[in-house]
């Protein structure tokens, strides 16, 4: 039998790579013969550059670059075998880099990200992705264009502090002095999400909650984004509100459209042709994937939704292993021949997340054993 393991991060316990060893760790249980084929994947978030890296080979880079608060931190990204660089904007910019009291995208900045991607530019990658989950700003990517040496200015002609709160006072964008590789390097955001940038469902009011922001600093941010695009729209004609995704990690992808014309684009489809997934897929006899949480939203873009619809395609048997399955959870609705969870019943859920290798692969096991037989 000749299976494919392909799973993403399953959030705050395992990355997709370690979701990866102990599904197969699993199935070998079960099946000792079987021949396994690892396929890591994002979906543009956390774990990015881990999957490119497993389906195209690469070198991983360590990066001294700023913090969400501007302390010095070091990042890690990954220059692939073919040139490409990918980034998470997470590694310098991330939440996860934040103690909770410490989270306030009033003047979060994203210059760690710019750091990285200067850092690629000396490189010498011509070609960047972007995985833009995880951030703890909301300043549209203002940090990481100061970074590459844009001006951000008020009606003073002073240059804007770090943070989202001060784009409320931003009167001009002047990207005279911007690194000139960073127009010609071909910039993909891969991104998770379609928020737009500001609004109800922007960047402030969808996820500014989770990175510190009360009630009135998501107004405060929603207005000071709103400032942005309209700025950019008198002076680039470029209608950021209308770019799908715009919103996502606080904007980042906007500014990056402004300074050089990137591509904001769904980051699962980048990762599978990467990783030749469809090809994979049809070459196994069964495929295995998995996240954290299968629910109502696995079949609206989540990575196990699209793997499970490849396999639909290709006529491969597809089962999935959660760390929680909703109840009520129709799993061929979803696409998926069965679905395990691997959480017992009753099980709290600080001590599944401590234990998830070990649940993970008595979960496979049992999937296969039951399912696949």
């Amino acid at each position: 039998m000749r299976v494919l393991i392909a799973p993403q991060e399953f959030k705050g316990s395992l990355t997709a790579r370690e979701a990866a060893a102990a599904i197969a760790a699993g199935v070998r249980d079960a099946a000792a013969g079987a021949a396994l084929d690892i396929a890591p994947m994002s979906d543009g978030g956390a774990g990015l550059v881990d999957a490119l890296l497993s389906a195209s080979g690469g070198d991983l880079v360590e990066t001294p670059a700023r913090d969400p608060l501007l302390r010095p931190v070091v990042a890690r990204w990954a220059l692939l075998a073919d040139g490409t660089a990918a980034i998470e904007m997470a590694a310098a910019s991330g939440l996860v880099l934040l103690a909770p009291e410490e989270r306030d995208p009033l003047v979060a900045s994203t210059c760690g990200t710019g750091d990285l991607l200067r850092a690629a530019l000396d490189r010498g990658a011509r070609r960047i992705i972007v995985g833009v989950g995880g951030s703890a700003t909301v300043d549209a990517g203002a940090g990481a264009l100061q970074a590459l040496g844009a001006r951000l200015l008020d009606a003073g002609g002073d240059s804007l502090p770090p943070g989202g709160a001060a784009l409320a006072r931003l009167a001009r964008i002047d990207l005279s002095a911007i690194d000139p590789r960073l127009r010609e390097a071909g910039i993909r955001v891969a991104s998770d999400v379609t928020n737009p940038l500001c609004g109800p469902e922007g960047a402030a009011a969808v996820y500014g909650p989770q990175k510190g922001a009360s009630p009135g600093d998501v107004a405060a941010l929603d207005a000071a984004l709103a400032r942005f695009a309209s700025v950019v729209q008198r002076d680039f004609g470029i209608d950021l509100q209308a770019i799908a995704g715009s919103g996502a990690a606080g904007g980042l992808g906007a500014g990056l459209v402004v300074a050089c014309g990137a591509r904001i684009e769904p980051g699962f489809p980048i990762v599978a042709a990467a990783a030749s997934l469809a090809t994979r897929i049809a070459d196994a006899d069964l495929a295995i994937t998995g996240e954290g949480r299968l629910d109502a939203q696995t079949s609206y873009g989540k990575t196990a939704g699209r793997v499970a619809a490849m396999a639909r395609h290709a006529g491969t048997r597809v089962l999935a292993v959660a760390g929680h399955v909703d109840e009520g959870f129709d799993a061929a609705a979803a696409g998926f021949d069965a679905v395990v969870s691997a959480t017992p019943p009753g099980m709290p859920v600080d001590a599944a997340m401590r234990d998830a290798a070990p649940l993970l692969r008595a979960a496979a096991a049992r999937a296969v054993r039951e399912f696949a037989g």
